[in-house]
């Protein structure tokens, strides 16, 4: 069995027009939501072995804040920067290089490409609002095969739910 938390990166900040895209901050409510999601994540149960964002500030920010609710160590956040302007197909093949011992992956990332995976395994969900969490459970043993089968349970959560 695998474990897949898709998760949009939180509300980030366009108050300095003069910053990349890339560099974007998160705002107050990013600040506030992915903490309070990391938190409802480990209430019950959600324990990634791996998580991996992408390289933009404010998928970095999101990843580390959610990680600290969690209790996972924030140095280990694998930093990919495939996952920044990615496809959902690029976002499916840097998942399919986790090592198959692996059982839990969180990813970061950014719309559309969140969305349109999530999409992909599940017809219901249509969109991500900012610090939204899509988790899939595959019965699968490598993670490169989730391209090929449905997800055995879906769940998404917002930062609204809380």
């Amino acid at each position: 069995m695998k474990t897949l938390a898709l998760v949009r990166h939180a509300k980030s900040s366009w108050d300095h027009p003069g910053v990349s895209d890339h560099d974007r901050p998160l705002n107050s409510r990013g600040l506030r939501d992915a903490p309070a999601v990391g938190r409802r994540l480990a209430e019950r149960g959600f324990r990634p072995e791996r998580i991996l964002s992408s390289t933009a500030l404010r998928a970095r920010m999101t990843a580390q804040l959610i990680a600290d609710a969690l209790g996972f160590d924030a140095d280990r956040i694998i930093l990919d920067e495939r996952l920044y302007a990615a496809s959902a197909d690029e976002v499916l093949r840097v998942i399919g290089e986790v090592d198959g011992d692996v059982s839990t992956v969180m990813v970061v990332g950014h719309n559309p490409e969140t969305a349109s995976l999530a999409h992909e395994f599940s017809s219901d969900i249509h969109e991500m609002p900012t610090c939204a969490v899509a988790e899939f459970t595959f019965d699968v043993d490598a993670w490169y095969e989730l391209e090929d089968v449905e997800p055995s349970s879906v769940r998404v959560e917002t930062p609204r739910e809380g």
